[in-house]
């Protein structure tokens, strides 16, 4: 039976203290050739937080994601969205809650313009075709990509996809948004672009989940990072406490933040450990307010003469 979502916003399903959004536990995971990709994972995603999975090519982090919402399922091990014990039988709901933007943006493109495109998912749960295009307008406005409603999608630039395959989730109205490498291929002002959309979403009450290989953009938006190797996560901990850490770096075959590497490289003796470039020129702003044209710093901060 089609399941029908009313034209009136659904209401988002929150976490509680108890209770994350998303909780995950895969025992093993193991493609048809064979491949383990990912065991001993325990993973949760609370309300209202951004995390960020990191690690090198390989580490299980696409195979992490795609557990979430029960595309992949484990070969032991046990999915829950919003309270609820997802079963093979329950997919749907996982599907609704946890919304998915794959890295290979054609993958989601199925229709012939964009607005078609994104009310795709309403109409094919049963929802009019006149509240479907004025959700689907409202879901690209969200994102500020209402000017491409008429375009063909495949002829989109990779952003461009990129947001269009965002209001296609976020017109189901799930409680978690996961990205997958949602700035792979993007030139600077355009990850910029994916980045301020992702805040946009964060404000309004969704979490995020999202992989990348760019820990300056994890660092600049995650309230959590997750950092995978070999198809395990092996921390779990916020920017600061991951990005300064050079054991676990050099475990996971990762390079730090360019603040991160500036810092450490000018010996700079911060106590705050700044991740993110506006934190390390605020200290340097700091810094300069408190010293003379000499470089000595007056003891009670007076720059006066």
């Amino acid at each position: 039976m089609t399941e029908t979502i009313d034209s009136e916003p659904l209401e988002r399903s929150t976490g509680t203290d108890d209770e994350p959004l998303v909780s995950l536990w895969c025992e093993s995971h193991t493609y048809p050739d064979g491949t383990i990709g990912m065991h001993d994972v325990e993973f949760a995603v609370h309300a209202d937080e951004v995390v960020a999975l990191v690690g090198a090519n390989g580490s299980g982090k696409s195979t992490l994601l795609e557990h979430l919402n029960a595309t992949l399922t484990p070969d032991e091990g046990e999915l829950r969205v919003t309270g609820r014990r997802i079963t093979g039988n329950d997919t749907a709901h996982a599907r609704r809650e946890v919304g998915f933007v794959f890295q290979d943006a054609d993958s989601q493109l199925v229709a012939p313009t964009v607005l078609d495109d994104v009310m795709f998912g309403l109409q094919n749960n049963g929802l009019p075709a006149d509240d479907a295009k004025k959700r689907a307008r409202e879901a690209l406005a969200t994102v500020d990509a209402g000017h491409l409603e008429g375009r063909i999608p495949h002829y989109l630039s990779g952003g461009e996809k990129r947001l269009v395959g965002l209001a296609g989730v976020l017109v189901l109205e799930p409680s978690v948004v996961v990205l997958d490498e949602p700035f792979a291929g993007l030139d600077p002002e355009r990850s910029r672009l994916v980045v301020e959309r992702i805040r946009r979403i964060h404000a309004e009450g969704i979490s995020v989940v999202l992989s990348t290989h760019d820990l300056d953009i994890a660092a600049e938006i995650a309230d959590r990072i997750c950092v995978m190797s070999e198809g395990n996560v092996i921390d779990n901990r916020s920017p600061r406490e991951v990005f300064y850490d050079e054991d676990l770096l050099t475990e996971a075959n990762l390079h730090p933040p360019s603040t991160v590497r500036i810092t450490r490289d000018a010996g700079l003796d911060i106590g705050s450990q700044p991740v993110t470039e506006a934190e390390l020129v605020t200290f340097l702003d700091q810094q300069s307010a408190t010293t003379d044209g000499s470089g000595l710093a007056h003891p009670d901060g007076d720059t006066s003469d």
